[in-house]
């Protein structure tokens, strides 16, 4: 499972000698009262680590470089507690490889009418500190997140808490492996992309490993291993009748526990995060794999289908943004229509692989033919999605850049049986309307393979498009048509 509570964000703040050292004294004493308040807030995934007040240059850049050089370090908080001369942050700032968010606050939350006077002032000047760091940000052209209030906002401690998800992320990203068990989907276009681009782009690496590489990992595993599974799979789902102790296809649910154990030592081995296969090359695996997909899935991988790797990518950046909260998220593809006009909505679902972590109510274990790869019956989830808020997000490689679209959804609970439809399955109305918002993905090129999230806000996949220097879309309830266009070409022309 994803851990982010072993990771620190540094907080930083700024100073200068000018104002003495008791007022230095001071806002050491209020950056660390800040930082002990964030620890002890839930919201906030990491460690958030009080550094030494920095005043000079020295003392920046070297704290710059401390950061690069620390792996548990996966960004920074800087606040500008009085006036720091912009000017001693450049050489720091050019050598920071480390996302960073500027916390525009200030220690107290009102002003003192009656008591306020000139000490007050020069110890509490984030008002025009902020401004001045906040100016040559945007002189070097940097990427980063403005936070603005009083650190004891609630609203506040939401937005640094949702960032410092985004900072795990994009450190996670740097390091992501992703196997590819065989290649693409044959013909299919979107799934296909510039590895080379995507880890110059987003740090990760697609590496391509035979189908039979993998098969010596299921063929490997003992029986007692698959017997001590099998109890986990009784003990954790419904099991259909047909694979149940005494059924006439219990041998298959063991073939399915093989291939769950051997995809996850192959993975767990070589240090990956995330995996794709294909229906088409299958060979010397029995059957799909269905419930180890799904399976590996909730544990934390990334996955996509068809060869997909950019949305593998993806699945994994989403479920470390979403570690530990509630929700989950899961690969997806929009899959069929429901046209009533008074009630449009979009069934989304795949032929197995779909994550329980986003599942409403029992899990059931069944086995169902499958009309396509060619092979024996596979074993696979079967479950609704809750409703409530929920969103899409695609990678898309454009050929001169990656393009990241959203759109925020409404899911629905399910209430029609669907007794024949053999899969896990979400209902949602997207936003705008399914009409717009079918229209503006396809005029964006939007992939049919998303990763869909119950607890990532757009925001937070705003914030990491940002940080990666990747184009951003999204489509939600204020999206209109013919803007968007506009917005589709403004950024072909920025991006040309």
């Amino acid at each position: 499972m994803i851990d982010l509570s072993k990771n620190e964000i540094w907080f930083i703040t700024g100073s200068q000698h000018l104002y003495g050292m008791e007022t230095l004294k001071k806002v050491a004493g209020h950056s660390e009262e800040i930082a002990k308040s964030f620890n002890a807030d839930g919201k906030i995934p990491v460690t958030i680590v009080f550094k030494p007040v920095v005043k000079t240059s020295e003392e920046i850049n070297n704290l710059c470089k401390e950061a690069n050089n620390m792996d548990s370090c996966v960004g920074l908080l800087m606040w500008m507690h009085t006036f720091s001369p912009a000017k001693m942050w450049i050489a720091g700032l050019k050598a920071l490889q480390k996302p960073f968010l500027h916390l525009h606050t200030q220690y107290n939350r009102d002003i003192p009418w009656n008591s306020i006077d000139m000490d007050f002032m020069n110890l509490n000047q984030s008002a025009h500190g902020g401004r001045e760091f906040g100016f040559l940000a945007s002189r070097m052209r940097l990427r980063r997140k403005v936070v603005v209030g009083h650190w004891q906002d609630g609203k506040v401690i939401q937005k640094v808490a949702d960032w410092c998800r985004v900072a795990n992320a994009v450190a996670d990203s740097k390091k992501m492996k992703i196997a590819r068990f065989g290649d693409n989907m044959r013909q299919v276009a979107v799934t296909e992309g510039n590895k080379v681009s995507a880890q110059i782009t987003f740090g990760y690496e697609v590496n391509g490993f035979g189908v039979g590489d993998l098969v010596q990992y299921i063929n490997a595993t003992s029986e007692k291993q698959i017997d001590t599974l099998i109890q986990e799979y009784e003990s954790t789902y419904v099991l259909a009748g047909p694979i149940k102790f005494d059924g006439s296809m219990r041998s298959s649910l063991r073939d399915a526990a093989r291939i769950d154990l051997g995809m996850r030592a192959f993975l767990e081995e070589a240090g990956f995060h995330a995996f794709t296969d294909t229906f088409e090359d299958l060979y010397g695996m029995k059957q799909l794999p269905g419930i180890a997909t799904q399976r590996l899935m909730a544990s934390g991988y990334g996955f996509g289908a068809e060869g997909d790797w950019k949305t593998a990518a993806l699945v994994r950046t989403m479920k470390v943004m979403g570690a530990g909260l509630d929700g989950g998220n899961s690969f997806m593809e929009d899959y069929t229509y429901h046209f009533d006009p008074d009630n449009m909505a979009c069934l989304g679902s795949h032929m197995l692989e779909i994550c329980p972590s986003i599942a409403k109510g029992d899990i059931s274990c069944e086995i169902h033919p499958l009309g396509i790869g060619r092979k024996e019956d596979p074993i696979r989830l079967v479950f609704n999605a809750g409703g409530g808020d929920a969103l899409n997000a695609s990678i898309v490689d454009m050929g001169n850049r990656f393009r990241m679209l959203v759109n925020e959804v409404e899911a629905i609970d399910i209430e029609n049986d669907m007794p024949k439809l053999p899969v896990a399955r979400v209902l949602w109305n997207a936003k705008p309307d399914l009409q717009t918002a079918a229209a503006a993905w396809i005029y964006a090129g939007g992939a049919h393979h998303t990763c869909y999230s119950q607890n990532v806000t757009a925001e937070s996949l705003e914030d990491f498009a940002e940080l990666m220097n990747i184009e951003f879309l999204l489509i939600n309830q204020k999206t209109d048509l013919y803007r968007f266009k506009q917005e589709l070409r403004w950024n072909d022309a920025t991006f040309t």
